[in-house]
């Protein structure tokens, strides 16, 4: 099966679940990330606003981390530190919830590991993405290439093999409800 015909087969899987059940995996999927060495060690942590049922980490974000989010800007994005506590998320052009423009900006040399949303991964550690290339891009970057990563999905979306093209960059882990698998 090609990138986009299992793009949107995974996406009808995911939207077709319950929120309750939806919910439950996301809270399950949050504790096997919250218990793994690559998160208990991590300080400042790049993450994601769910949408179209993406697996919610909000409940991750009351501990005491830096947590930074993407604004898409361009075939960019740029990273800004956000809280609950910091002014109210606006909507980008992508329909993604983002800080504010004026929130102050992460550097890269601080991150110590980015939480990569996905509609699937592989045991390889290859995702299959929205089909824009924002992270394989990122990912591909000398200043992003070294940090850490850990794809998010739920376990039915953990397959065994991607296709993949010769721009996909490889996750160091994923985590799913089921548990934090470290890529082969």
């Amino acid at each position: 099966m090609n990138k986009a015909a299992l793009r949107k087969t995974l996406l009808q899987t995911r939207q077709s679940i319950s929120i309750q059940e939806w919910q439950t995996k996301s809270l399950q999927l949050c504790e096997h990330l919250r218990s793994s060495p690559l998160f208990t060690q991590a300080q400042t942590i790049l993450a994601y606003f769910s949408i179209r049922q993406e697996p919610d980490l909000s409940a991750l974000f009351h501990l005491n981390k830096t947590w930074g989010f993407s604004r898409c800007v361009g075939k960019e994005l740029i990273w800004h530190c956000w809280s609950p506590n910091a002014l109210p998320l606006q909507t980008g052009a992508l329909g993604i919830p983002e800080p504010c423009p004026n929130s102050p900006r992460i550097p890269p040399e601080t991150v110590d590991l980015i939480l990569v949303p996905a509609i699937a991964c592989d045991a390889q550690g290859y995702r299959l993405g929205y089909g824009g290339g924002f992270y394989d891009r990122l990912l591909s970057s000398p200043l992003w290439s070294a940090k850490p990563t850990i794809g998010i999905v739920f376990e039915f979306a953990r397959l065994p093999q991607l296709p993949r093209d010769a721009w996909d960059q490889p996750l160091h882990a994923v985590c799913t409800e089921a548990g934090f698998v470290w890529a082969n």
